[in-house]
């Protein structure tokens, strides 16, 4: 009996080290033909098109080339397309929903390690641990950072506001249940009994941003929710509060979050920003309330190797003939972050 041909299109080195270590490639090895353990990095040269000819299910991840109609044309006995990385938005075309060929994805996994970031920054943001670390490194002495411990700081009591009810949004919020803290939940696609499924108060945006001491942003970026933080609403946040944002950068008003920024009033853990890196001269890189990082919330090193292994996971159900558990559909692109 002919095994199954898989292929790899990703691309190789830093980005999508430890995606696929040798054990999973021994496990596909198992589950059909590994075409070559070394992916394509486009679909134009004659390698690719020979592997492509042999082409049953295809394994993208970050940087792989675009998976469209050419593709379709060169795979004609494609029928799967496994994406071992998060959206696929710009790597897999909207023809190939519309071959029939089906397609799954790995945000789930990587959602896992964004959403225990965000944990780590709420925690982190109602103690004032960065303040606490600055003036203590700063002035190597506690003349400041004894009196700043009879403050109302700490995270008993405190209000989280989380936007968004995504799939990181949702395990932000189970992550923060053990805590004692209140979490309010914009996200107008949910009843407010849906909210209370999830723990959670519902509330509108205006409110939330008003009453939040720590705002957590979990949107897509979508043309509607564009610049959806802009000037008024960052006004709304209460004097000392928290903006944390590990979705995507143009979700906020950059020049007006800078402004605000600019006063003290507030304070920002930023891991995505519009653009993706920041010009040099932005005061994104000096504000002393800014704790900036670079988009790494989701997962790295050792971390990608979950989105490899559900990928993995993944083909082998739809190999036995199972459901998959994380399959996508044309309707859901215009969900998609």
């Amino acid at each position: 009996m002919r095994q199954t041909g898989i292929a790899l299109a990703m691309q190789p080195g830093q980005r999508t080290e430890h995606v696929l270590p040798d054990a999973l490639l021994d496990r596909l090895e198992q589950l059909g033909v590994l075409l070559d353990r070394n992916p394509l990095e486009n679909f134009s040269d004659e390698r690719a098109r020979r592997i492509l000819a042999e082409t049953e299910i295809l394994i993208t991840g970050w940087g792989a080339p675009h998976v469209g109609a050419d593709v379709l044309s060169a795979a004609k006995g494609m029928k799967l397309v496994a994406h071992a990385a998060g959206t696929v938005k710009g790597i897999i075309g909207e023809e190939v929903f519309r071959s029939g060929v089906q397609v799954t994805h790995a945000a789930e996994a990587n959602a896992i390690p964004v959403a225990e970031f965000t944990l780590a920054a709420i925690v982190f943001a109602g103690k004032q641990v960065f303040r606490f670390r600055d003036y203590y490194t700063d002035d190597r002495n506690r003349e400041r950072t004894y009196p700043m411990q009879r403050l109302a700081i700490g995270n008993y009591g405190r209000t989280v506001g989380i936007i968004g009810a995504s799939r990181i949004g949702r395990r932000v919020i189970d992550l923060l249940k053990p805590f004692e803290f209140k979490i309010l939940l914009f996200d107008p696609t949910l009843s407010a009994s849906q909210c209370a499924e999830l723990g959670v108060a519902k509330c509108d945006l205006d409110t939330l941003m008003r009453r939040s001491d720590i705002v957590s942003l979990h949107a897509p970026s979508l043309p509607s929710t564009r610049h959806m933080i802009d000037a008024r609403k960052l006004a709304m946040m209460k004097d000392g509060a928290t903006l944390i944002n590990t979705a995507r950068g143009a979700i906020i008003d950059e020049a007006a979050l800078l402004t605000t920024l600019a006063t003290g009033r507030i304070d920002a853990i930023i891991d995505v920003t519009d653009p993706e890196i920041p010009e040099a001269s932005s005061a994104f890189y000096g504000l002393p309330n800014v704790f900036l990082t670079p988009h790494i919330a989701g997962a790295v090193g050792l971390e990608r190797s979950r989105l490899g292994a559900m990928a993995v996971d993944e083909i082998e159900r739809f190999l036995k003939g199972e459901p998959l558990l994380y399959a996508l559909t044309l309707a859901d692109l215009d969900r998609l972050a």
